[in-house]
């Protein structure tokens, strides 16, 4: 069965590829809907909702902190007042002016053996990896993923609560990973967080947490498990993941249990390729995903519509423009996004009445 996607919306918007194909995209809540993005040595957030009603200026401009580190996943608050950067050797809290606001030390995500750091805070130490962070929907807290130790042979990587007001720290969690790089996933209830763990080829770590003010309480997911963390929607109770070689789709109850599974198989006998990590709801009762590397094989790239709550496949996506490349970003409210890279237009889609 073939499903027909109708245009919504479309804007030009530089940078936009990083919303469907990156960490860019940050969802708080049922009203907003947000990228951020990289411009030269300065953060942009717009509103995507305003964006799409013609509003192209951004919301909020913040200077990066450290122009010459191009890693790390950050997070703006729920007002735009302030943002937080995952550095290399800290998370800092940073206001539209670029000045500081606190700053959270911690070990390097890129030592070597004998180097020292010459003290310049500037300096990029060699190495990809990274970390990540995400203040919580109601602006209180800040989770970060980090690295604690001051050498190659004394560190061990945390996942840390802090206060957003001044960064001290509330609450660590050691963590049994050696990451090449992390992302986190708000839960829509505001009381839980997601941290995905890629560490390349060793795997896919998944955890999930609740502070309440006094303990920290961690679902460590890992057992016998190698997936990575990629939606949850306010109207479920549960999240969805992709196996780490794009085999298989799962929902799951926040507890880990299987709910649902859906092989690529099951959609196209002819083309048994994996899931991309493209996917997630377009509302409380439809996923959207894509199968193969759209990016690297756009010609047989292709979008899929799944029941939420079964995964049982609805149909593949007919668009009216031709054929879409590239992944897909679902807004959770009835609409997903596509970047056409050849013009820096953003679209917005809905499935077209029937």
């Amino acid at each position: 069965m073939s499903i027909t996607a109708q245009l919504s919306d479309s804007v030009e918007l530089p940078g936009g590829a990083a919303l469907v194909n990156g960490f860019a995209f940050e969802s708080r809540g049922e009203a907003t809907r947000r990228a951020l993005l990289q411009n030269g040595h300065e953060l942009e957030v717009y509103d995507l909702y305003e964006v799409f009603a013609g509003e192209r200026a951004p919301t909020a401009v913040f200077p990066l902190p450290w122009p010459g580190w191009d890693r790390g996943v950050h997070s703006v608050s729920p007002d735009a007042t302030f943002a937080v950067f995952s550095g290399q050797r800290a998370v800092r809290a940073v206001g539209p002016g670029g000045e500081l606001l606190w700053e959270y030390r911690h070990g390097c995500w890129g030592p070597e053996l004998g180097h020292a750091h010459t003290g310049d805070e500037q300096e990029v130490c060699r190495g990809l990896e990274h970390g990540s962070c995400r203040v919580s929907d109601d602006g209180r807290l800040v989770w970060a993923h980090v690295v604690l130790g001051w050498d190659e042979q004394d560190c061990q990587e945390f996942w840390v609560v802090l206060d957003a007001r001044h960064g001290r720290e509330l609450a660590r969690l050691p963590l049994d990973s050696a990451a090449s790089g992390s992302h986190h996933v708000s839960h829509p209830d505001g009381l839980h967080m997601g941290l995905c763990i890629g560490m390349g080829q060793d795997g896919i770590l998944l955890h999930w947490a609740r502070w309440d003010g006094e303990k920290l309480t961690d679902w460590d997911l890992n057992e016998g498990l190698d997936r990575i963390l990629v939606d949850v929607h306010t109207g479920l109770a549960g999240f969805l993941t992709v196996e780490h070689y794009g085999s298989d789709l799962r929902l799951h109850a926040l507890d880990g249990a299987v709910l649902a599974e859906r092989t690529p198989e099951s959609c196209d006998d002819e083309d048994p390729a994996g899931w991309d990590y493209g996917c997630g709801f377009v509302d409380a009762d439809t996923v959207i995903a894509s199968t193969v590397d759209a990016d690297e094989d756009p010609d047989r790239a292709r979008h899929w519509m799944l029941d939420a709550r079964t995964l049982q496949v609805r149909g593949a996506i007919s668009y009216p423009t031709g054929p879409v490349d590239g992944c897909v970003r679902p807004l959770g409210d009835g609409s997903w996004l596509t970047y056409d890279g050849r013009s820096g237009t953003l679209n917005r889609w809905i499935e077209a009445a029937s």
